[in-house]
C-alpha cells in the first residue's frame, strides 16, 4: 500500500488531540520530567490516577543524562535501590551504601516505565502561569516552549487539575510564579522561597525527603525543587533522594485523591 503524507499528518494531529483533550482535567499535573517527577507520575498513574506531565525541553530525564560532569554514570544509595528494582534499572554495587547505574539507561527507563504506567507526557510545553481561585491553585496555564524562547506574544491555554507537583529542579518554576503573582504566603518559614544552598550531599539527601510536601494550597514540591523552595543544599550526582522524593509525594497525594 502506498504511503500517504496527508494520512500521516492526520494521524499525528488526531492522536495528539486525543491526548490533549483527555488531559484538560486531571487528578495531578506534574511540571518537570526529571527523576522525581517521573517517579511520582509512575506511582500515581499505577494507582489509577489521571496524570499529565509537562516538560519544557524535548527530552525527559532532567539532570540524569549527564551523570556527573558528563561522565554518564550516577550514584544511588541503598535506601533507594528498591525504586531501581521497581523500574527494572540495572545497577552495580561500588561499596557499602553506594551503587552506580548507567545514566542513559536510568533516564530512558524511568521515562518509558512512567509512560507505560499511564502518565501522559507533553514535552516542549512551558508553564506560563497557574490557574487560581480564592483559596488554592486549581490548574496550569500552558504555552509552547518555542513560543517562550522566541519571545512571541501568543495567549496560552489552561488545564484544570486537583493537585500540581513542581518537579522543575533548581529553577523551582511553578513556586516562583505563585510567589510572584498569587496572594498569600508559601508554607516556608519566611513565607518566601528560601533558596537553594551550596552542596552538602548527606544533608541534601535527607532534607530532600523532609522538604517534599505541600508548599501552597494545591501545590507540592519534589526533588531539587523541594530543597530550592525550603532552603536545603544541592546534592550533586547522587539520585537516591530524587527517586525517594518522587515516591513520597505520590504517597502524600494518594492519601488526598
Amino acid at each position: 500500500m502506498e504511503l500517504n503524507e496527508v494520512i500521516i499528518t492526520k494521524a499525528i494531529i488526531d492522536r495528539y488531540y486525543e491526548k490533549l483533550s483527555k488531559n484538560i482535567e486531571t487528578d495531578v499535573a506534574i511540571v518537570g520530567g526529571g527523576p522525581s517527577g517521573l517517579v511520582a507520575g509512575y506511582y500515581l498513574a499505577k494507582a489509577g490516577k489521571r496524570v499529565a506531565l509537562y516538560e519544557r525541553k524535548l527530552s525527559m530525564g532532567g539532570g540524569v543524562w549527564g551523570g556527573g560532569m558528563m561522565f554518564n554514570e550516577i550514584v544511588v544509595q541503598e535506601s533507594a535501590i528498591h525504586i531501581l528494582d521497581e523500574f527494572g534499572v540495572k545497577y552495580r554495587k561500588y561499596q557499602d551504601n553506594y551503587y552506580t547505574s548507567d545514566a542513559v539507561e536510568t533516564a530512558a527507563t524511568l521515562t518509558a516505565k512512567a509512560v507505560q504506567a499511564g502518565v501522559t507526557v507533553f514535552n516542549c510545553v512551558s508553564i506560563e502561569d497557574v490557574m487560581m481561585r480564592t483559596d488554592r491553585i486549581i490548574g496550569l496555564v500552558l504555552n509552547w516552549s518555542p513560543v517562550e524562547m522566541a519571545g512571541l506574544h501568543i495567549d496560552p491555554l489552561a488545564v484544570r487539575t486537583k493537585f500540581v507537583i513542581d518537579a522543575t529542579g533548581h529553577a523551582v518554576e511553578v513556586v516562583r510564579v505563585v510567589f510572584a503573582k498569587v496572594p498569600g504566603r508559601l508554607f516556608t518559614d519566611s513565607g518566601k522561597i528560601e533558596g537553594e544552598k551550596s552542596m552538602w550531599s548527606e544533608k541534601a539527601e535527607t532534607l530532600t525527603l523532609e522538604n517534599t510536601k505541600e508548599v501552597f494550597p494545591g501545590l507540592y514540591v519534589t526533588g531539587m525543587a523541594a530543597n530550592a523552595t525550603f532552603g536545603g543544599p544541592r546534592m550533586g550526582p547522587i539520585f537516591g533522594g530524587m527517586l525517594l522524593s518522587g515516591e513520597k509525594v505520590a504517597k502524600l497525594l494518594l492519601k488526598r485523591l
